[in-house]
């Protein structure tokens, strides 16, 4: 008899072992069996360094977690970004992560992932109506934007003449170029110059050229983000400028490396976090899975780097 209770029991046991849950599994509610999820990630633009790290980093959480993550860039094109959101939902996503090329112009992918009743989390860049989404989290673009204002006020005292880069299809860089101008509006600063450099380099340097030709007296320049202010560098340098404070946003490796030479005319950074940006959400995407509640909006820090104190960043990763 007792040979029997310990065969009952050993065996008792083993089937327990193997109908035991992974630790931390996901189950669902009637079977039991860990539930994996689908996501879709959607940038403006994947050349961005800053955008790489997102993605990646997102790419890194969700995949320690067992699950998958579809990533589509759209490189700056509106029209590609939404045929791509149209693809990942054909692929039966469950949440997507979602910056948009244009905050108006992606409305259409919008409609398209509420009919699909995917739950959107966007980050970074607010969309132009933010009822289609879940929730927001991103960098408090306008304080980055405050910070590089301020700092100038501080330099320049008497003020001056001012070009500034912003990208008017992108509410982050909006808000930064906002936040710039109220700095430093009631201190004789005159922006003799506001255009459209689309966020990118290439484009930023070529139109800083012609700027600088036409306006070489300038004592500062705003880009709306990194890329933009060291296409404006690459400008200044080749046309002898000497006196003139670039400032971007973003707090990049690159724009430190400037920061920290003492021969460059990177003056700031409104310093943002890839990384904590891209981990909040994938925060809020699994509390949305479980059916838990968040709020609509989770600002993250911005923060001003010069070169006074570049070196507590350091300049070969991001903050």
């Amino acid at each position: 008899m007792k040979k029997i209770i310990s065969t009952l029991l050993v065996l008792t046991l083993a089937a327990g072992t193997m109908f035991a849950a992974p630790k931390g599994s996901k189950k669902t509610a009637d079977t039991g069996a860990e539930k994996h999820y689908k996501f879709g990630f959607t940038c403006m633009d994947q050349s961005n360094p800053f955008f790489v790290l997102i993605e990646k980093t997102i790419r890194q959480e969700v995949e320690a977690r067992g699950d998958q993550l579809i990533s589509v860039d759209p490189a700056n094109n509106v029209t590609r970004q939404i045929q791509q959101v149209e693809d990942v939902i054909a692929q039966r996503i469950n949440g997507i992560f979602l910056n948009p090329a244009e905050a108006e112009g992606i409305i259409p992918a919008l409609d398209e992932l509420k009919a699909a009743k995917i739950p959107i989390v966007n980050f970074d860049t607010e969309v132009a109506d933010m009822s289609y989404v879940a929730t927001y989290t991103g960098s408090d673009n306008y304080n980055a934007g405050k910070v590089c204002g301020l700092d100038l006020v501080k330099k320049c005292p008497k003020g001056g003449n001012i070009i500034v880069l912003d990208s008017p299809t992108m509410n982050s860089v909006v808000d930064r170029t906002n936040g710039f101008l109220d700095a430093v509006k009631g201190h004789n600063f005159t922006i003799v110059s506001q255009q459209d450099a689309k966020g990118n380099l290439q484009v930023s340097m070529g139109i800083a050229e012609d700027l600088l030709q036409a306006h070489p007296d300038v004592v500062a320049i705003f880009g709306g983000n990194d890329p933009t202010a060291l296409g404006a560098l690459a400008a200044a340098n080749a046309a002898g400028i000497k006196n003139t404070k670039i400032y971007g946003v973003d707090g990049s490796p690159d724009i430190k490396k400037e920061l920290a030479s003492s021969k460059s005319l990177i003056e700031g950074t409104g310093a943002q976090s890839p990384v904590n940006i891209a981990k909040k959400s994938v925060e809020l995407m699994y509390k949305i899975m479980k059916g838990e509640k968040v709020e609509a909006r989770y600002p993250v820090q911005t923060f001003l780097i010069t070169k006074d104190n570049v070196s507590k960043y350091g300049t070969t990763g991001w903050q």
